[in-house]
């Protein structure tokens, strides 16, 4: 029986912090590091970790800093508890399995689940069965294989992945998936990034970012907006600091007052020790919920207005003229933007929009930096076209200093999509993949996350494998998802720890343990390394140094290999015993398939790797017009009816993904429990609630339904008047299938309409 303790809600409640890491930070990396292993594999992995000879951190996307300009602990708080959570000395052996049947499992928290350790070997949960039960890799490559053969059509099957998954893995699967015969590879950018994907794709012609880790140092502005960096990428903070300490400044527009974004105390400066850091933002916007796109209406407005008064100073005429298209159509629609929409939207006063235009203006080199506070909004995509037409009207795209930075929160999110991993890959790449191994792809568009789970829900998908991730806690509408994995004939889980998704099963499931980032990757040509790009295009190598958790381990391209091996045979003629063999001989192939990979083991195996070209950059914009489009965008917002708030969902200090470390967000003051929802103070007097008080999270939707959430207490804090904040996965309930973003199919969780119900137990 385990030890582990599942933990109770016990809330106690401190001031929130107003500045972010200092040696704190440090205090509880090395804390949670030397909780789950030895001072020896602590020491081994803390030293290796981003490091050019070392291995990538598995946990946020950050770039970075050119090899000999890293600090030899080159890695924040939470990537320091990732790390340490991977190479942890706790295992789950098959004698677990007996003793915890799935029904037993499947009421444990995602903590309990997380803290058990390894997964060491394979297990398959049989039709009818109880529990899991080992058995060997050859009979569990044949129960998929035999599976995926029966199916009535490819497109019942369903490949997804996460972040965590490397190129050379990202590049076999989606290579499996549509040798198969589809085209449904569902991922994790579905649910965080997508909004930002199709906006970028429409007004630039690339679905990625513009700038460099130098850009942000040397910009004159860089708007902070929608996200958290001293929680969900605190590296970032670093960069901010150089930022402000080469004279840029700093504007953050947020919903909470968040404490890396107030000041910065960096552990390996003596500023950040003994002295009080480093002020980060220059001016913080408390936004309401969903307000960013009529904020950035707004100052659209107000540079227009400004070319009226002073012709030829304020917009980059000559860049509009040889770069753009549409900035006509855009500038007469931008003009009848009405300031009382903007302040109800926004919540903020106008001479605080003004005071950050003067900013604007102060400075041609400005950056606008976004995470999923945008990109979950019904609107997000508009908001973000809306963002680069403020960029394009100064001519802040492709030059130095300048350009959009959408901000991704996992590790190899965009390198998956480079290599393929898209239900929607354009036609030039399906061609290139055809030539190289000489079959035709399929063409049709497959289907993303939520489309996924509408499928497995109405019986038209019967097949889910999941690379990484947890896919159960990672989606919207819990309660539906998880009745449509269990409709599924087959579900399988290639992981390194015991997460929910292996307790939300299909009438077979198996369980696929594979290595993780720290662990060597010896295969029959050697040692392997192999390689992630980050959210700034630049593509490195990364080498395990740690002894793998259990002998049966394989990694996943060897899984992938075997499985597409074992399922496709001899057609096509794909070498997939060579691949598991030697990974260099799968980047020959990605650098005659993936454009900017060329000569791609030479370019990767030079000190930090090397950089994606990025068109934009050089001038050209792959649209259908070879310019960068401004875009018309019609006002909208959000509005909750009277006595209603408007929710986001959220990570802990504590957590990473759907995995909570611990009860705790210390910055914001939230100790020993995560049913909690927090509310502005003059919202709850208004609501006629009382801090602590004891609510039922009441999801309200279009149709009239309702989704609960139960047994949450209220914590006063500020937030934007209007709108509430909660942790995720807990949330996830209340977030509909239905409700997502145009266009991008984005679950909606940064705008989730609530009311707080006093539950029967009363506070």
């Amino acid at each position: 029986m385990s030890g582990i303790e599942d933990p109770v809600d016990d809330l106690s409640v401190t001031p929130p912090k107003t500045w972010a890491t200092g040696v704190p930070a440090v205090t509880h990396a090395l804390e949670y590091a030397l909780g789950q292993t030895s001072v020896r594999r602590t020491a081994l992995t803390l030293l290796n970790i981003n490091q050019a000879k070392g291995f990538d951190c598995p946990g946020c996307a950050w770039p970075e800093p050119a090899p000999g300009k890293r600090h030899r602990n080159e890695y924040c708080e939470n990537g320091g508890k990732h790390i340490a959570d991977e190479a942890t000395s706790r295992r789950v052996t098959a004698g677990f399995f007996r003793e915890h049947s799935i029904a037993e499992l499947d009421t444990k928290s995602d903590y309990w689940l997380n803290q058990q350790g390894r997964l060491t070997e394979p297990m398959v949960k049989r039709p009818g069965a109880t529990h899991y039960e080992p058995l060997g890799w050859d009979e569990a490559f044949g129960i998929l294989a035999d599976e995926l053969r029966s199916l009535a059509s490819p497109d019942e099957a369903l490949f997804y992945t996460s972040g965590r998954l490397n190129n050379e893995a990202a590049f076999l699967l989606q290579l499996f998936a549509r040798a198969y015969g589809t085209n449904n590879l569902p991922d994790c950018s579905n649910m965080c990034h997508e909004s930002s994907g199709s906006a970028l794709g429409e007004t630039l012609g690339i679905g990625k970012g513009s700038v460099s880790l130098d850009d942000i140092h040397e910009a004159d502005l860089v708007f902070v907006v929608g996200q958290n960096p001293g929680t969900n990428h605190p590296r970032m903070l670093s960069a901010l600091e150089e930022t402000k300490r080469n004279g840029g400044q700093v504007v953050a527009v947020n919903t909470l007052p968040e404490a890396g974004l107030m000041r910065f105390k960096h552990p390996q400066k003596a500023r950040g020790v003994i002295g009080r850091g480093t002020e980060i933002a220059d001016q913080f916007l408390h936004i309401r919920a969903g307000g960013d796109f009529a904020l950035f209406q707004a100052l659209n407005l107000l540079l227009l207005e400004a070319e009226d008064e002073a012709p030829g100073t304020v917009l980059d005429h000559a860049f509009i003229a040889s770069d753009t298209t549409g900035f006509e159509t855009f500038a007469e629609h931008a003009r009848k933007t009405r300031w009382e929409d903007v302040l109800e939207a926004t919540g903020l006063t106008r001479e605080e929009i003004e005071e950050v235009h003067r900013r604007v203006l102060a400075g041609r080199k400005v950056i606008v930096c976004w995470a999923m506070g945008l990109t979950q909004q019904k609107h997000g995509v508009p908001s973000i076209r809306e963002i680069v037409n403020f960029l394009l009207l100064r001519g802040s795209i492709g030059r130095p200093g300048a350009g959009v930075c959408p901000v991704r929160g996992h590790s190899n999110v965009q390198g998956d999509r480079t290599m393929g991993v898209w239900e929607r890959m354009p036609r030039e790449f399906l061609d290139a993949l055809g030539r190289e191994f000489s079959f035709t792809p399929p063409a049709h568009h497959g289907l993303d996350a939520v489309d996924s789970i509408r499928a497995m829900r109405d019986g038209r998908a019967s097949f889910f494998l999941g690379v990484a991730g947890n896919f159960v806690r990672a989606t919207p509408d819990s309660e539906v998802t998880e009745a449509a994995l269990r409709r599924c004939r087959l579900t399988a889980q290639i992981s390194t720890k015991l997460n929910r998704s292996h307790t939300v099963c299909g009438e077979t499931a198996l369980i696929l343990p594979t290595l993780g980032r720290s662990d060597r990757d010896v295969q029959e040509g050697g040692l392997q390394f192999y390689t992630v790009e980050d959210s700034m295009s630049e593509v490195h190598a990364s080498r395990g140094r740690l002894a793998p958790a259990s002998p049966h381990l394989l990694s996943e391209v060897a899984i992938i290999s075997r499985l597409a091996r074992r399922t496709l045979g001899d057609e096509p003629a794909v070498p997939w015993e060579e691949f598991e063999r030697d990974y260099g001989t799968i980047r020959d192939r990605i650098s005659r398939v993936v454009p900017g990979f060329e000569e791609f083991n030479a370019r990767v195996d030079r000190p930090g790797g090397f950089t994606l070209p990025n068109p934009v950059n050089e001038g050209v914009y792959p649209t259908p017009s070879g310019k960068a489009v401004f875009t018309r965008n019609e006002f909208t917002m959000l509005r909750a009816p009277e006595g209603h708030l408007i929710l986001q969902t959220l990570r802990s200090h504590d957590q990473w993904n759907t995995v909570p470390y611990a009860m705790n967000d210390r910055y914001r003051g939230i100790h020993n429990a995560r049913r909690v929802v927090l509310v502005n103070p003059a919202d709850l007097a208004a609501l006629g609630l009382a801090d602590r008080d004891l609510v039922d999270l009441v999801g309200v939707w279009e149709d009239g339904r309702e989704r609960r959430a139960p047994a949450f207490r209220v914590v006063s804090y500020p937030t934007s008047p209007g709108s509430a904040a909660a942790y995720y996965p807990e949330t996830n309930v209340l977030v509909p299938l239905d409700s997502v973003a145009d266009i991008s199919n984005c679950p909606t969780s940064k705008g989730v309409v609530v009311r707080l119900e006093p539950t029967a137990a009363g506070g």
